[in-house]
């Protein structure tokens, strides 16, 4: 093999990401990159095809170290977990202080954090890097959101940058901050994908069900909502889906697509984590958890058999294709604000200086939850970085509010006809009850100290109290709580 050349940059794992993310590189002036598989007929397959991309072949990792310049940068594109720590443990044995080491795989944001402490006495730099966009991202300019070290980033930033995608002239990366804090973003970012996906099929639900549209109409009520506020990569492809026809049968291929959706686990992480940070997300919950009933067809069998009648469809009203566009949109926000309430605490926690403004713009462009309301996101965080809530921003409250009467209307008549929007509803009821000038939080302090003694606090004064239930049922204030 030919390992002269010295190479700026190195893959390693050359499946369909890694082979892609490989050529985005390759095709980037500046760049010359070194590529190994572990099964090297992918190797051979990858070179010899892409002649064009003079591409470093290793036959083995010390062919692939010895073809790196130094500092040698490697990106890792192995299976997340043993196969990932396997690699790093083969580069790790070969590279030196000041060497980078990459994982751009969907890793969990907590064994980032492990990899890097693991390595960090050993002075090679571990950063994980969040890549979105898929295949076709990795090809032509994904949304790259890199953690690791400060000194890492001024090796990596450069390279990253040149592969990117572009957005209104900028391109689509920004380090997010230490160690684990890229792939604690990505996560976000796939859990708000999660929503926003199950946001737009329950659109889809209702104006086929209530509004009694075929696909082909449907897919022309998208597309004209990628025209206006709605505008997204998905909004996009949701038009392109519903307009396309069977072969075998003739049929609408999505009416020929068993309803059963599969899930790779980061939505799960996002709200596992969300959970442990205190963050409601609701809406990426219930979207994680319409995923998993669409896939119990025992149970949606056994209901189904019980059922005798279902609720009537209503009529839908002139402009209904239009309340749902509202409905849409206002869900959309609560999605989005959620997913940065968690960004926001996580980098609290784990002490990441993680700028909004920056994660919404990276967001515009080869990412899958791309849309042109981002650029309102980005400017909300720019002219105030700590509002308590995205909703708070002004153009976002003004788009809530117009569209509040609408979205009302829509999870009404969704309840009414019988159509699940878990999505729409549990962000309605996530604005209203940030809305409410009293919650029923209250009665439940007063159970939980009637129960457990856990203690409450009261409206008229300072400190911390407790009845006495069991007993003559005065009050006693209490030094420490658990509320």
């Amino acid at each position: 093999m030919n390992t002269s050349a010295a190479a700026n940059i190195g893959v390693v794992g050359l499946a369909v990401m890694g082979s892609n993310l490989a050529r985005n590189l390759a095709s980037r002036e500046g760049n010359t990159v070194a590529v190994y598989n572990r099964t090297h007929a992918r190797t051979e397959e990858l070179v010899n095809g892409h002649p064009e991309a003079g591409f470093v072949a290793a036959a083995s990792v010390d062919e692939f170290v010895a073809s790196l310049a130094r500092p040698r940068t490697a990106i890792i594109m192995v299976q997340a977990g043993a196969g990932t720590d396997a690699v790093i443990d083969q580069l790790a044995e070969r590279f030196e202080p000041g060497d980078i080491i990459v994982d751009g795989g969907n890793a969990n944001f907590q064994d980032t954090i492990a990899r890097e402490q693991r390595m960090a006495p050993t002075g090679i730099h571990f950063v994980g890097v969040g890549i979105s966009g898929g295949e076709e991202g990795a090809l032509n300019g994904p949304s790259i959101m890199p953690g690791g070290s400060e000194d890492s980033y001024r090796t990596l930033g450069p390279i990253l940058a040149s592969i990117a995608a572009v957005a209104e002239g900028e391109p689509c990366v920004t380090h997010v901050g230490t160690d684990g804090a890229g792939h604690f973003v990505k996560m976000i970012h796939n859990g708000i994908e999660y929503a926003d996906m199950q946001l737009i099929g329950e659109a889809y639900d209702l104006l086929r069900t209530v509004g009694g549209l075929r696909p082909q109409a449907i897919a022309d009520v998208f597309a004209a909502w990628n025209k206006g506020p709605l505008e997204s990569y998905l909004i996009e492809i949701t038009a392109e889906i519903l307009r396309q026809v069977d072969a075998a049968t003739g049929e609408p291929f999505v009416d020929v697509v068993l309803d059963q959706a599969g899930s790779k686990g980061t939505g799960v992480w996002t709200v596992q984590n969300a959970l442990d940070l205190g963050i409601p997300v609701g809406g990426i919950a219930e979207a994680v958890f319409a995923r998993a009933v669409s896939s119990k067809p025992a149970q949606r069998a056994a209901v189904r058999g019980l059922v005798t009648s279902r609720p009537e469809v209503q009529k839908a009203e002139p402009g209904f294709a239009d309340d749902v566009a509202k409905a849409l949109y206002a869900s959309k926000v609560v999605a989005y604000a959620q997913g940065f309430d968690a960004i926001i605490a996580g980098a609290e926690k784990y002490g990441w200086n993680i700028h909004k403004d920056a994660i919404a713009k990276i967001w515009r462009g080869g990412c899958i939850i791309r849309a042109g309301f981002l650029n309102r996101i980005a400017e909300a965080y720019t002219e105030n970085p700590d509002i308590a809530t995205l909703l708070e921003a002004p153009y976002f409250a003004q788009a809530v509010t117009e569209g509040e009467a609408a979205w009302r209307r829509i999870v009404a008549t969704a309840a009414l006809s019988g159509v699940p929007v878990p999505g729409f509803s549990s962000a309605l009821s996530y604005y209203d009850s940030l809305a409410a000038e009293r919650l029923p939080a209250a009665l439940i302090q007063g159970q939980r100290d009637f129960f457990g003694a856990h203690t409450y606090r009261r409206t008229d004064k300072e400190g911390t109290f407790h009845t006495l239930w069991s007993g003559d049922r005065t009050e006693i204030e209490t030094e420490g709580s658990s509320h």
